[in-house]
């Protein structure tokens, strides 16, 4: 057990919490806080999720919830966890438990009143922090807070037996280094997930695009993936990362941040993929990647003769346009298109029946030709719209 308390921090207050730590008998150590809460609290970082590990089994804990007047959802009960719905968010409450079986993808759990067996079944050490909620009292099993002040990821016992029972892992591995690590990684862990780099592929692939995403999403994304390659740890799975898109990654995550323009994690995985269009599509397929992405991607990727940031934008879209800029380290370019919107072509067919065009595909094909002189000019207002409109008119009536 650490010398050190939590320290005190505006989740703690959330409203409706007291009540739900009541119900849960944390008075009486039935129930902590557990994880990410704990541990990044203790590194003064700003707490997204709340996690509560309890002795109560999940159906008095759904009825305690219940009874208190809050909102108990059942997201896991097979494996022990009740979400409870405060008013500013839920907080996850998961019973102690052991596993039984693993396989890898999949735990087969049996329910505990053991803090450590609780503790041993978690992947690395500084998310095994448990915390009193009344007095803040550290209970860490394993070195969890050495780890932390020493900025150390490490797994839980056997570094080969914890990715054996989750073979994601390995991934989660790189992305805590990358985001709490300091210095090489734990070389033990990282020698057992360049050993075991084969098991990612018994995942799903949407499993793997998730975690991906989250690495991607970090502050330097590419450290992770370099120490990835280094060991050929993404090849089962990602066989087409190499070192141009990891050089593409790193310099468009300096670009994003001399540009002040927020990281974003699909841009980056775009970066990331190989510049062939069909190449990179043929990832976000097998990654089960959503539709939008894969119509982003494709954007970004395509051929495109323009060089104007504007037309580029009129052409692909503003998100687009911006992704291409700054992966292709034009920040200014970038910026300037941070603020724009793209404008609309400020005539239409029936001007054009107007002078004199017989609606149809003659409409179609002039409106087409204005629309290609005005993008060229730079998008001059309606009266030069106009003009460009009566000579593309006399060029087609002759």
């Amino acid at each position: 057990m650490a010398d050190l308390t939590l320290p005190d921090a505006p989740w703690r207050h959330r409203p409706g919490l007291d009540r739900l730590l009541a119900t849960l008998d944390a008075g009486a150590g039935e129930t902590r806080f557990v994880g990410g809460a704990v541990r990044d609290t203790l590194l003064g970082l700003p707490v997204a999720d709340l996690d509560l590990a309890t002795r109560l089994r999940p159906e008095d804990v759904r009825d305690r919830i219940r009874a208190a007047g809050l909102k108990a959802v059942p997201t896991g009960l097979a494996h022990g966890t009740i979400t409870a719905v405060l008013d500013d968010g839920p907080v996850e409450v998961t019973t102690l438990r052991r596993d039984v079986s693993t396989d890898g993808r999949r735990a087969t759990v049996a329910f505990s009143d053991d803090w450590r067996e609780d503790a041993a079944r978690r992947d690395f050490t500084i998310n095994a922090l448990y915390a009193d909620p009344a007095s803040g009292a550290l209970f860490d099993y394993f070195g969890g807070e050495a780890d932390l002040s020493a900025r150390r990821v490490r797994f839980i016992g056997d570094p080969l037996t914890r990715i054996a029972e989750d073979h994601l892992r390995i991934l989660r591995f790189f992305r805590f280094h990358a985001r709490f690590g300091d210095g090489a990684p734990d070389a033990e862990g990282y020698a057992a997930c360049a050993e075991r780099a084969n098991d990612l592929m018994a995942l799903s692939r949407e499993r793997i695009a998730d975690e991906l995403l989250k690495m991607l999403a970090g502050h330097d994304p590419a450290a992770p993936i370099a120490l990835m390659r280094a060991r050929a740890i993404l090849t089962p799975v990602l066989p087409e990362i190499d070192e141009c898109g990891e050089q593409r990654l790193a310099a468009l995550v300096a670009a994003e941040a001399a540009a002040g323009i927020p990281p974003d994690r699909v841009r980056r995985l775009i970066a990331l993929l190989p510049g062939d269009p069909a190449a990179a599509d043929a990832i976000l397929a097998r990654l089960k990647l959503s539709n939008a992405i894969r119509k982003r991607a494709a954007l970004v990727l395509a051929p495109c003769a323009e060089t104007v940031p504007e037309r580029i934008g009129y052409r692909l879209g503003r998100e687009a346009a911006i992704d291409r800029l700054l992966i292709g380290g034009e920040t200014d370019a970038a910026v300037a298109l941070t603020g724009w919107q793209r404008p609309a072509l400020p005539i239409g067919g029936g001007a054009l029946v107007a002078r004199g065009l017989s609606a149809g595909p003659a409409v179609a094909r002039a409106l087409r030709e204005i629309e290609e002189q005005w993008v060229a000019e730079g998008f001059p207002d309606a009266a030069r719209v106009a003009a460009i409109a009566d000579a593309v008119v006399r060029r087609t009536a002759e």
